[in-house]
C-alpha cells in the first residue's frame, strides 16, 4: 500500500499562508548558501501530488505561471470546478478521503499532500496521512490559514527525524 505524506511548510505559529492566502514569507533567515535541498530527496519517492483548487491556482498564477513545477508527477486537483484534464493534471470533484483511499490501493510511489487546509484537514481526521514532513519557518504571522484546524480526535505521532538550516527546522513524524 502506498504511503501518504504531508510535505508542507508553516510559520512558527502554525500558519501555511497569511491572511490573504500569500506564501511569500516562506524563506529562511539568512542567505541561499545556508539552504539545504531536502525537496529533491523527498520527491524521488513520490509520483502523485494532491492539492486543492486554491493551491493549484496559486501555483499557476503566482508562484510559477510559466511552467508547471510538478511535471514528473500525476497531479490531482480537488475542486468543484468542471475542468478538462491535461496529460498529468486531473481535476476531481470528489471528497479528498475517497480520492486518497482509491490512490492508496493502486500501485505506485508515495502520495504527496501539497495543500491546502481544506484538503489536509479531512485527510488528518480520516487517519489517511502516514507521514508529516513539516518545515517550520522562522516567521510569526499572527493570523492566516492554519495548518492544523480544530480536531475531535487526537493523532499520535512519533518523531523520526529533524534537521535545521537557515533558521528553518524540518520535523518528520510518522503515525504511531
Amino acid at each position: 500500500m502506498r504511503k501518504v505524506v504531508l510535505y508542507i511548510a508553516m510559520s512558527l505559529d502554525g500558519y501555511i499562508a497569511d491572511s490573504t492566502g500569500k506564501v511569500d514569507w516562506l524563506n529562511g533567515h539568512g542567505s541561499e548558501e545556508e539552504n539545504v535541498d531536502t525537496y529533491s530527496a523527498f520527491i524521488r519517492d513520490a509520483d502523485t501530488v494532491i492539492m486543492g483548487w486554491n493551491t493549484y491556482h496559486q501555483v499557476t498564477t503566482e508562484l510559477s505561471p510559466g511552467e508547471w513545477v510538478y511535471k514528473g508527477l500525476t497531479t490531482y486537483v480537488i475542486t468543484h470546478r468542471k475542468l478538462s484534464p491535461t496529460e498529468n493534471i486531473k481535476f476531481v470533484q470528489d471528497n479528498p478521503c475517497r480520492v486518497v483511499e482509491q490512490l492508496k490501493s493502486e500501485e505506485g510511489k508515495a502520495i504527496w499532500i501539497c495543500g491546502g487546509a481544506s484538503i489536509i484537514h479531512p485527510l488528518m481526521q480520516g487517519g489517511l496521512i502516514d507521514e508529516y514532513y513539516i518545515s517550520v519557518m522562522p516567521t510569526i504571522l499572527g493570523s492566516g490559514i492554519r495548518l492544523f484546524g480544530e480536531s475531535q480526535d487526537e493523532i499520535k505521532l512519533k518523531l523520526v527525524r529533524t534537521q535545521s538550516y537557515n533558521g528553518i527546522t524540518e520535523l518528520v513524524y510518522v503515525r504511531r
